[in-house]
């Protein structure tokens, strides 16, 4: 187990008055939706930056090249004046952004990062790479446009650390199996792991992890299926307690039971305890924000620092 002074990592905040910059890493996103976002985020305190290609589109369905994009994300990092980088949608697009990014100059200029989705490849990367504790939480034109798509509480323990963090029953959380553990809050979207899973930029696990997992229309058996791929290759060697995700964007309300049990089957042999339903991602309202990179305890439906 880590020393207390292992288990700090520098965590770049937010505050009132904070500049942050808006990116489209991945998928081109609606103006509109980011222009309501923006508006929201003003309202909330902040002072938003919206980058040069953040409304681009194409090829295909993303955001401008890989190259405009990575130069959105880079000139961001860069630029000392902003606080924190917030992405408008997910998608698709991030992975292919890995090769280009330059970990010296994020390193030099380590600041919040938010965004979740088609983002946890990115969240991996600056976890890998940079040390970089980050925030899967509320997008721009994915949650920050809709008038109740933020959850205000977490928001403000999480990025801006008005009390300490927590989540629990209120937040969705409930006991698929007993136990307590602690450890370093990893994870994400499931499919974007297990996508990394084989390349160099799979996300390391390498002290002990309370890993979450989301994901979004996903089948029961697809979450069986990928829970058992992390653990064929090795992702829970160091993994003490998974938490997963609200559900209701995978399966409908009635098919709830199966996907429980198809996870359950899945981590039949993973002895740490399990909890489930953790509004957080892909939900369809108040968004819960997660502090990647924290060090939590996971005890019964409280998840905390």
């Amino acid at each position: 187990m880590p020393s207390a002074q292992g288990r700090q990592r520098p965590r770049p905040r937010l505050k009132r008055g904070s500049r942050v910059a808006v990116v489209s890493p991945a998928s081109a996103a609606k103006s509109e939706a980011v222009a309501a976002g923006v508006e929201h985020l003003r309202a909330f305190g902040y002072e938003p930056v919206v980058m040069p290609h953040t409304l681009s589109r194409g090829p295909l369905y993303y955001a401008g090249t890989a190259q405009e994009r990575v130069a959105d994300l880079h000139a961001a990092f860069a630029d000392t004046s902003i606080d924190g980088i917030l992405c408008t949608r997910g998608g698709w697009g991030s992975a292919e952004l890995l090769p280009l990014l330059d970990a010296k100059l994020v390193r030099a200029h380590s600041k919040t990062f938010v965004g979740y989705s088609d983002h946890t490849s990115l969240h991996a990367w600056l976890w890998n790479e940079c040390a970089l504790p980050t925030y899967y939480a509320p997008m721009v034109a994915a949650d920050w446009s809709k008038q109740d798509g933020v959850d205000e509480r977490t928001w403000r323990m999480a990025l801006e650390g008005e009390d300490a963090w927590s989540v629990g029953t209120t937040d969705g959380l409930r006991v698929l199996r007993e136990g307590s553990a602690e450890g370093r809050l990893l994870g994400g979207c499931l499919s974007i792991l297990c996508e990394a899973l084989g390349t160099p930029w799979a996300l390391k696990i390498e002290e002990p992890c309370v890993l979450f997992l989301e994901d979004i229309g996903t089948k029961p058996y697809q979450w069986d299926r990928m829970l058992q791929h992390l653990r064929f290759a090795g992702m829970l060697r160091n993994v003490r307690a998974v938490v997963l995700g609200d559900m209701s964007a995978s399966v409908e309300e009635k098919d709830v039971p199966l996907v429980e049990s198809a996870c359950l089957h899945a981590l039949r042999e993973f002895e740490g305890p399990i909890a489930i339903g953790l509004q957080s991602g892909h939900v369809a309202r108040a968004n819960r924000s997660l502090p990647l990179g924290a060090w939590v305890k996971l005890k019964g439906t409280e998840l905390s620092e």
